[in-house]
Parts: structure tokens; sequence; C-alpha cells
């Protein structure tokens, strides 16, 4: 390990993990690789346990699938275990304040993952627990998952830095996190949405800035012809997230025109991968030709949220 790992190494040991903006390239290239390393361990039998007899525990106030089970197998796989805490299990479902959860957490716990609503909710208890927490996913971003994706498109190309990738759809907590990243990485993103669902203002003045610094850019624009040609990823997301489902006939008509599509991805290189964080709605954001189709690599990117989360427990905690 290079005198710059280790660096990197101390700087991630008892850090929180809510966003990319609070990580470097070079930090977050690391986790990436690190992921990669954990997977390849796994896959050839060989026991790490750097987490034995640690605790991690798992706030859910929305449902889950990947996450859910990706930390609770991740964490036990790193020799430690889980928690998992609903709101109607924990005094805050009651009014207990996050001042005073974080901090009697933080007495009996290693790590604090949470999945939540407002991002608000995840920054204030990181600000009170005295233990690493882990954003699991609010409404403003996922940046577990874009660990995940970015080990993805790693693994399939060999590379990140220069990449086009192209997201095509809702400007949401998704692709704030998308885009951070890519600017982080050097990569190019464009993203294509309607108007009224463009990602946050703030979160492109951020992600330019980032890019500035990286040699990455950002092409924002209506047309999802103009985001997706040449582009070596294809990427896209619900249409209505979770808790804007009853927007979801108003959206279908919004999003007519971006559905990801035969048609559509041939505008994007030949040797194009087609990511998606699931679920998925087959035949809405997403044609099944295109989702099932040999370019998709949508359960290797499920799966690297095993390993992308191991990698961010493992360097946290």
């Amino acid at each position: 390990m290079n005198m710059l790992n280790m660096d990197i190494v101390q700087s991630l040991r008892g850090r929180d993990f809510l966003g990319l903006a609070d990580y470097t390239g070079d930090e977050i290239r690391y986790l990436i690789d690190l992921g990669i390393e954990l997977k390849r361990k796994l896959k050839s039998g060989v026991s790490y346990q750097p987490l034995k007899g640690k605790t991690l525990g798992m706030i859910f106030e929305k449902a889950s699938t990947r996450t859910r089970i990706s930390f609770d197998v991740g964490i036990y796989q790193l020799g430690g275990h889980s928690l998992f805490l609903s709101s109607n299990d924990l005094q805050i479902g009651r009014g207990e304040t996050i001042h005073d959860t974080a901090q009697t957490m933080s007495r009996y716990l290693d790590g604090i993952m949470i999945r939540t609503f407002a991002h608000k909710t995840v920054i204030d208890l990181a600000r009170h627990s005295t233990v690493p927490v882990i954003n699991g996913l609010t409404d403003f971003a996922h940046p577990c998952q874009v660990m995940a994706d970015y080990m993805t498109v790693l693994e399939h190309k060999g590379k990140l830095e220069g990449l086009k990738i192209a997201y095509i759809g809702d400007g949401n907590n998704m692709v704030h996190s998308l885009m951070v990243g890519a600017a982080k990485l050097g990569m190019n993103i464009a993203v294509a949405s309607p108007d009224e669902y463009m990602p946050e203002k703030s979160v492109q003045k951020m992600t330019r800035d980032f890019a500035q610094q990286s040699g990455g850019s950002l092409l924002i624009t209506n047309d999802p012809r103009e985001a997706i040609a040449d582009a070596d990823v294809v990427y896209t997301d619900v249409w209505a997230s979770m808790g804007f489902e009853e927007e979801q006939k108003v959206r279908e008509q919004a999003f007519a025109n971006y559905q990801v599509n035969e048609s559509l991805v041939g505008h994007a290189k030949g040797d194009y991968m087609f990511l998606h964080c699931l679920p998925a709605h087959r035949g809405e954001e997403v044609s099944e030709g295109v989702i099932d189709g040999a370019h998709s690599a949508i359960f290797d990117e499920a799966e690297n949220r095993l390993h992308a989360q191991k990698a961010i427990m493992a360097a946290l905690m």
C-alpha cells in the first residue's frame, strides 16, 4: 500500500458518509477499489473480518430490499452484526429528539446506517453522533448506490476518468449523487429531464465546480438524444420515486418521451452499458429489450451494493 493510500486510510477512519461532496476523488476511488478487492476476497473464499465484534444500527424510515439485505449481509461478512430498527422500534418515532437518539445510540453502536426521507435528518443525526453515520438514502441523495454504480462501470470498462454517463429521467436523489460522483471522478455526465423535473440548481452548480477541478463535465438538457449521444454508460430510474406515487399519472405524461428504449440507445456508443438502481418498471422508464438485453449490467450493479458498502463500513468503522 503506497503512502497516498495510507493517508486516505487514516482520513476515512471515523468519518460519516452522508454524500459524495464530502469526499475527494481519490477517497472515492480508493473506496471503489477497496470494494473490488473485498469482492475478490469473498469470491476466493478468503475470510476478512476487520469489524469482528462491532455492531451496525440500521434505521429504516423507508422500505428497502437491496439496502436492507446488503448492509445486513455485509456487516456479517466483515465479522460484525446488525440491528434492524424501524421508526416503530425507536422513541424517535414518538417525539424523542435526534440529539438524544444520536447520543444514546452512539453509546451502544459502532456505526449507524439510516434510510429516511429528509436529508436534514441524516445531517442532524451525524452532527450529534460520535460514531460514523452512513446515508442509506434520503430524498436528496443516494451515495451508497452510486458507489456500487461506479464500481460496476470500472469492472466493465476498466476505467472511469473520461467516460461519459447519460442519465435520462427524473432529476431526483439518484441523479444528484451520480452527478457529484461523476464530477469528482473526472467523468462526463449528461442529464436529460423535463424542465419541471430537473436536478436541483445547487447540485448543478456543485457538479460544475467539481468537474472544473477534475476535468469532467456536466450537460443539462431537455433532449434525451442529445444527452445519450456517444454515451459509454446509460442510466435511468423510476419516474415516480418513493413518496411521489400519487404523481404517477402526471409524471407518465411528463416523461412520455424519456423512455430508454432500443431507438434511444441507438445514439449511445456501440458498447454502451445500461444501469438502473432498481426497482424498475419495465415498459415505463425503460423497455424490456434494454433492461434485459446484452448491454444491461443491472444485477452486477445490484450485487455490488454489498461490496461497495462493505468497503465503506470497513474504512469508516
